[in-house]
Order: C-alpha cells, then structure tokens, then sequence
C-alpha cells in the first residue's frame, strides 16, 4: 500500500498563549479543564465534572496556571476523536507486510475493506510525536465509548477513540519532544464532520437482548465458583493489558480497564477498593516515567470505575425456563 504523509502542521506563533487555545477550545463549544504543564495529564479533580466553556472561569484557571496545558472533555463536547499514532518500533503483522507505518494507514485500509473513502475531510490535529487526532461529531443517540487498539470494538493497531469519559489534548497546548517545545498544531482547520457510518457500526456495542416474555434469570450470586473463575480471567486480562501499556497509550489503557472491571461492580462481584489495587500494582512499572505519577493513575482508574458501573455485566448460568415448563 501507499503510506499516506501528514500535512506540515502549522507551528503555534510565539505570542500564542495557552489561554488562547483554551478560549478557542470552548469558542467551538468543547469544555475545557487544566492539564499539567506539557502534559496529558488532569490537573484537577473531577474534571468531567467541571470542564467549563465559561470564558471567566477559563481565564482565572489560566491567569493563576499559564503554563498548562488544555483538556477538552469529550463527552459533553459531542466528539468522538480518532487518535492515530505513529509506529515507534517495530510494526507487528499483519500491518507490516501491507506497508503501515501509522494509524492513520490502518485507518485508510479499514476504510478501503469497508468501500468507503479515507475520512480525512475534518478538523485534524497533529501530535508532537507524529500522531493524528481526528475530531468527528458523535450522532445523536449513539452508544459509542472509549477503545484501545484493536481491543474489545477497537478498529485496530495504534487507531484509538476517544469518546465519552475521554479526554484529548486540545491545540496550541506543548509536549517537550527531545528537550524542545512542540505544539498540537491544527492540520485541517476544517468543520467538525458527523462520524462516518461505517465507523458508528464498527464501535457500536451489540445491542441488549430483547426482555423475554417471563422472568429473565437472577445474576449469578458472588460466591458462584464460575463468577469467581470469570472475575480472576478478567482481572488478569486487564493488569496485563496495563502492565504492558505503550507510551501515550497509559491514560486509555488505564481508563479502559478500570471501566471494564467497572462494570462487574453492580451485582457484588468485585470492589472499587480490589479494582483500584489490582490496577495500581499493575502499573507500577509506569510510575514517573513521562510525567505519569500516583495521583494521575488513581484519577484515572476512579474514573474509568465510574465510567463502567454505570453499565453492569450481567452473567447467568442459564436462561431461566417459562413458567411452568419442565426442568431437565
């Protein structure tokens, strides 16, 4: 295949400011919180909550924080944002032998299986580090969420979303790339367009089964041998998946498991306490490297819990029998 080229991105002018690109942010009507200084990380609490497009309450954050960075909620902004990062490394197959070096090649390929074209045409961000974030509307009415790679309804190697209970770096904000300043510069200063079908169809959960006629079976209790087995497996799977989580893929990969283990909290089966120490020892090996520290790691998994308890797994031993039917 053709390896597709970024376009130059268009550096930040000197007299650009942070609170500029936070107010330009919110002008587009995506709300806006602190990040540490040239990082990804929240520097406040409960930022889903208190992400603002009030320009007041942006420019006091950033007269009293000049140098942080800026973080769009996703959720209550509508986006949806492809995250399509450079290979740093090696390429694993089958991408390699197709030519891929990016995720915006593996989008390209999605889009081509899919006979549709290349969705380029929207507002586009480059990364300090070579990556591409393509801003979508989400449809009304769409169940879409965050997703990793190819995991769970991911799209594929090094394509992220970013969706409700995500964050993306706004432009204008700074990475320090070999000791120097870089910006997330817009590339395609174009509308924001609706997320392609395609795209919808592939990151949509399946849908719930339809309510039987009679009584749907209870959950499996707590102490049920075959919950426990599944609790441990999906334990294991995701300290795994965080363990082994690349650089800029930490924050996600966190976020993505905490919400997975979120979601077997509603019937008892785990507790925020048991996910948040299975996942904080799992990621350990990350602690200060690239700014990410304790602080951020238990935001983060308090988030992705809270994230996940919101849609409970249901696990059953069978489907129950009708009323009045036989058991065999």
């Amino acid at each position: 295949m053709t390896t597709t080229t970024a376009p130059t991105p268009t550096l930040v002018p000197a007299t650009h400011t942070l609170l500029a690109a936070a107010l330009g942010a919110a002008a587009r009507g995506w709300p806006v919180f602190p990040l540490a200084p040239r990082s990804k990380r929240p520097a406040i609490p409960h930022w889903q909550q208190r992400a603002t497009c009030d320009p007041d309450r942006i420019r006091r954050w950033w007269t009293r924080h000049p140098r942080c960075n800026v973080g769009i909620s996703c959720g209550p902004a509508g986006l949806l944002v492809l995250d399509l990062d450079a290979a740093h490394g090696r390429v694993p197959e089958p991408w390699a032998r197709q030519g891929v070096t990016h995720g915006r090649d593996v989008l390209g390929l999605l889009a081509q299986l899919a006979g549709e074209p290349d969705p380029v045409d929207t507002f586009t961000v480059t990364t300090p580090r070579g990556g591409e974030h393509r801003y979508f509307h989400r449809p009304p009415g769409s169940r879409l969420r965050s997703t990793v790679g190819a995991r769970g309804r991911g799209l594929g190697w090094h394509v992220d979303t970013r969706g409700p209970g995500a964050l993306v770096t706004a432009p204008g904000s700074l990475a320090t790339v070999h000791g120097v300043p870089v910006p997330y510069a817009i590339t395609g200063d174009l509308p924001v367009a609706v997320l392609p079908g395609w795209l919808v169809t592939a990151l949509t959960p399946p849908p719930a089964p339809l309510p039987a006629a009679y009584p749907p079976p209870p959950p499996l209790p707590a102490t049920s041998r075959r919950v426990t087995a599944y609790v441990q497996a999906a334990l294991d799977a995701e300290c795994r998946n965080v363990a082994t989580a690349t650089e800029g893929h930490r924050h996600i990969t966190v976020f993505a498991a905490a919400a997975a283990l979120g979601e077997l909290l509603g019937n008892g089966w785990i507790s925020a306490a048991a996910i948040t120490q299975y996942l904080t020892d799992a990621a350990r090996r990350h602690l200060g490297v690239a700014d990410f520290d304790h602080a951020e790691l238990i935001r983060t998994i308090r988030d992705g819990i809270a994230a996940g308890r919101q849609h409970p797994r249901v696990l059953t031993d069978r489907t129950a029998p009708r009323p009045g039917s036989a058991h065999t």
